[in-house]
């Protein structure tokens, strides 16, 4: 079955500063309010632009094929390829865990995943994307971005 979406109406907010490109992101979330979810188990997706300055809920992507947790994969059911096409547009996927095969997958669909230890909300998980975003972004976000890269003068003189 195919994934259920849930977007926003409100048309998209005009870009006043070509420099504060937002960054799609997206959140393993059982409740929509927090990362608190592995790859293969979450109920949903949380989508979030976010730039320097600005978040803004975009999308929530609701899946009714969830594994157990248990370790165990059903080679039946493929649980993977719904959740990597939800990612479409997404630079990183913040989530609780994730398999070897799921993360080369989901890498392969060009996002960068990042495991976090233990849940936490998604206001702050969006707050720490915004505060790198204010400081030294790496390298691999600064080509999403279509930012380049700071020259050796321009890092002596910060």
């Amino acid at each position: 079955m195919p994934p259920r979406r849930l977007r926003l109406i409100d048309p998209e907010p005009p870009m006043t500063d070509p420099a504060d490109v937002p960054l799609r992101i997206a959140i393993a979330t059982n409740d929509l309010e927090t990362l608190n979810a592995h790859f293969g188990s979450c109920r949903s997706f949380a989508l979030w632009d976010v730039s320097a300055k600005s978040a803004r809920f975009v999308e929530a992507v609701g899946f009714d094929e969830t594994t157990d947790q248990g370790g165990k994969h059903d080679d039946s059911a493929d649980r993977i390829t719904p959740k990597v096409e939800a990612l479409t547009g997404c630079a990183l996927l913040f989530v609780l865990a994730i398999g070897g095969p799921a993360a080369a997958r989901v890498v392969r669909a060009g996002v960068h995943p990042i495991k976090r230890k233990e849940p936490e909300p998604i206001s702050a998980i969006v707050a720490q994307v915004q505060d790198m975003l204010n400081g030294n972004v790496p390298p691999f976000l600064r080509k999403v971005l279509g930012r380049p890269a700071p020259s050796f003068l321009e890092e002596e003189t910060r």
